[in-house]
């Protein structure tokens, strides 16, 4: 179940690097992962096998800027120096594309966490028909006082420094914020996991803990103070099963609060099929904390259970 890696062009100008694990078997169902901010989708090959071993195939991409997306040190960070957003979901579709065309037959399933999340959430309002399931790991509703404190002095610091320049301000309103609110810290990343080792393994990996760019930063706030307009969410299926991941002790999500105004707004929309899973104690990834087993055992299950997978 080692990965198998390729690269596939996105437009004229850029290729997304894609890892692919496959089971043992033929498939029963795909699973699509997008990766959050700072990391790439090589971390969640723990994960990719466990799905594996359930029958499903695994794909996981470094998004634009991202792992070995990023194709020149000035690139770290950034997606594009105009609608990096919607690069990033241009790329995300071109790999379920390929995933289809592989899969004629299968269904589809997407996995974001953190800002992979909220890609997700805004890939579901344009394209939520051609996926069968959601999964949304440490996702909010409201990105809350963060956007409304940052949006101008990023905007600032963006037309002065320029769109690639890696931006100290978005990583003093964000992860240097996220810290304070752990108890005693042992590092700059304990928020992410209550787990140390974890934590050690994200500060010892060169593919992250790296600044993203202005631009990048300037797209976040803004998608993120948007995802819940009625008229967005509108466009979601009603049909389709979304489940939220939730870290009881993440600071990035206020802990529950945020999963909770997410799943409280896909209800009033109408969504049908939502569910919150909260683990207490756990931090930022979930996946990669003290309850990842759980974590792990529980997706499965409820991917068994949402997903029209092929049977064997």
């Amino acid at each position: 179940m080692s990965a198998t890696e390729f690269q596939l062009r996105v437009n004229d100008e850029a290729v997304a690097f894609v890892r692919v694990w496959l089971p043992v078997e033929a498939p029963v169902g795909c699973v699509q992962i997008i990766h959050g901010m700072s990391e790439h989708g090589g971390r969640y090959a723990r994960f990719a096998k466990a799905l594996n071993q359930a029958g499903f195939a695994v794909y996981a991409q470094d998004l634009p800027g991202h792992g070995r997306a990023a194709r020149a040190p000035d690139e770290l960070g950034h997606f594009a120096d105009s609608h990096g957003w919607r690069f990033a979901l241009q790329s995300i579709r071109a790999v379920q594309t390929e995933m289809r065309e592989r899969h004629p037959k299968l269904p589809i399933s997407l996995f974001g966490h953190s800002m992979g999340a909220l890609l997700a959430q805004d890939y579901i309002v344009h394209h939520g028909r051609d996926i069968a399931t959601c999964i949304l790991s440490s996702a909010t509703g409201n990105v809350g006082i963060m956007r409304v404190l940052g949006m101008g002095l990023l905007q600032a610091e963006l037309k002065v420094a320029g769109p690639r320049h890696r931006s100290a301000l978005g990583e003093a309103i964000s992860i240097k914020m996220f810290n304070r609110r752990i108890k005693s810290p042992r590092t700059r990343f304990d928020w992410l996991s209550a787990d140390p080792e974890e934590v050690d393994k994200y500060i010892n990996d060169p593919r992250c803990g790296f600044r993203i760019s202005a631009a990048l930063w300037s797209e976040i706030l803004t998608i993120g103070g948007r995802q819940c307009q009625p008229a967005r969410l509108a466009r979601i299926p009603k049909g389709l099963p979304i489940l939220v991941l939730a870290g009881g002790d993440d600071p990035t999500a206020g802990g529950g609060k945020g999963p909770r105004s997410l799943v409280k707004a896909y209800a009033k929309a109408g969504i049908s099929e939502v569910q919150l899973r909260s683990y207490d104690g756990a931090r930022q990834e979930v996946l990669n904390d003290l309850c990842r087993d759980q974590v792990t055992s529980e997706v499965i299950e409820w991917l068994q259970e949402k997903s029209p997978a092929r049977p064997r």
